[in-house]
């Protein structure tokens, strides 16, 4: 995942985030090395690569969320951030119940969160608004999710966005309203990822 961090530019876990700052180029032998003037096709991978990385999620699933993006009104690069971030594993890192994106995944598929009461796997489960997600009862003792509801990710973790209610104390979050591009804690020029699918 450090690696993956270098390459793309962006620090992907906290631990990548420490690496980093200590080699802000990318890896391998010419890393350091001033790097040719990219083509526009390598520019727009890159930029949906760094998307794809940030959640951790395969190819064909962002393809997926991209044509059906295209199908909805509005911008599409908006409306694909604002469907995954509708995610619940990306709900339950925004929530600070997980440090990294692949904790939140396998806290879901190990069936540790509920939706509104119910244990979900599916860690692609779209939450809607209104919906409650919790860390279920029989897992809140769990050392992870005692560091959680002590805050202990708030150093590594933004600010919870405006999207969220979250109880933190409770494990417990409310997706009050459809996520907005603007306030989705990602690095990412969507437009780019648009015209890397569209071309």
């Amino acid at each position: 995942m450090t690696r993956l961090s270098r390459a793309l530019g962006i620090a992907l876990t906290p631990k990548a985030e420490k690496y980093f700052e200590r080699r802000p180029y990318p890896p391998g032998e010419h890393g350091r090395a001033r790097r040719r003037n990219d083509s526009d096709y390598s520019v727009r991978l890159k930029e949906k690569q760094r998307l794809r990385a940030q959640y951790g999620i395969r190819e064909a699933q962002m393809l997926k969320t991209y044509k059906e993006a295209n199908r909805l009104p509005g911008l599409t690069g908006e409306t694909m951030v604002e469907l995954l971030e509708s995610r619940l594993d990306a709900l339950v890192l925004r929530s600070g119940f997980a440090r990294t994106m692949a904790q939140a995944r396998q806290f879901v598929v190990h069936r540790h969160i509920t939706v509104d009461g119910q244990r979900v796997d599916r860690p692609s489960f779209r939450v809607k608004e209104g919906q409650t997600i919790q860390v279920h009862e029989r897992s809140a003792s769990m050392d992870p999710f005692q560091v959680a509801a002590a805050g202990g990710h708030k150093d590594v973790l933004p600010a919870t966005p405006g999207y969220l209610n979250v109880n933190l104390e409770g494990l417990q979050a409310t997706l009050l309203r459809t996520p907005k591009r603007e306030e989705v804690p990602i690095t990412c020029d969507v437009q780019l990822v648009v015209e890397f699918y569209s071309r």
